[in-house]
């Protein structure tokens, strides 16, 4: 399949409707806040305030304790819903041009594995919503599965391999401050731009840093076959808690998610979506 020219490109721009932008920046933002949460309950708990639970489990809690806490969860299920849903479009229609060689199929992939990783927040929001407790052995669930499955050992390997990956380049994009040309500058003031480049640096670098985390505890299951190695972003936070200097590393990695989500909420108003705007 040939890479598609800048006239198609452009007609691909010009055929969207905008609407479809909206749904996108609304799943963006709701997931902004949802790092937000995480970034601060993880904080509190590295501080020893308000309980040890970490992560999206401890903020969908302390979330659902609120007046109208269980309204806002649903609200909160919905927009990652949105979020899902725009990834998955991202990957299908190139958005941002990556091209359809192998190359550009092969930086899309990253879309996809994020929607899956926001599958596990969708989730657990909708449950805490719903009173359905906890989906702490849904990993173990479905890596069990998987490694029962001819190759199944290597496709579970494989895909700690690729999810390492894709936090490597998070590293690389946040060292190198590639995420800014995703923003359309023109429309953004001076302070917003400094804010998104600094919560952008900080933020990528640390959620790079838990995907990194979430890919070699996946190769580890696939060699050991102990599905209880699996882990999301919850169990790679609460990984760095029982490590030497645990308790600091909490904290960098706390603030960084949290730094992450307010990043993720000026990307939201600000992104190009590589669709019509409006």
């Amino acid at each position: 399949m040939k890479p598609r020219t800048k006239q198609q490109a452009k007609k691909t721009k010009e055929d969207v409707k905008p609407w479809v932008a909206k749904f996108g920046r609304f799943g963006i933002m709701t997931r902004g806040a949802v790092y937000i949460l995480v970034g601060i309950v993880t904080l509190m708990a590295a501080l020893g305030i308000g309980g040890s639970t970490k992560g999206a489990q401890g903020a969908f809690s302390s979330v659902a304790s609120v007046p109208f806490g269980e309204v806002l969860l649903w609200v909160i299920g919905v927009g990652l819903i949105c979020y899902i849903i725009w990834r998955i479009l991202e990957f299908f229609t190139d958005p941002e041009n990556q091209g359809e060689d192998v190359k550009g199929w092969l930086s899309r992939t990253g879309y996809i594995i994020s929607g899956l990783i926001h599958i596990g927040f969708a989730s657990k929001a909708f449950m805490i919503a719903n009173h359905a407790g906890k989906s702490g052995d849904a990993k173990e669930k479905w890596t069990a599965k998987v490694l029962s499955e001819p190759f199944g050992q290597w496709m579970i390997g494989l895909l700690g391999v690729i999810i390492i990956g894709v936090g490597i380049h998070e590293l690389y994009v946040a060292y190198t401050e590639k995420f800014v040309k995703r923003f359309n500058i023109a429309k953004m003031n001076p302070k917003e731009i400094r804010i998104g480049k600094l919560t952008g640096k900080i933020g990528i670098s640390a959620r790079g840093i838990v995907i990194c985390i979430i890919g070699y505890f996946l190769i580890i299951t696939a060699i050991t076959l102990d599905t209880d190695k699996a882990m999301g972003i919850d169990e790679a936070i609460g990984k760095l808690a029982s490590e030497p200097y645990g308790q600091w590393m909490l904290v960098a990695v706390a603030i960084g998610l949290f730094l992450y989500g307010i990043f993720e909420v000026i990307k939201g108003r600000n992104q190009h979506m590589g669709l019509k705007d409006f």
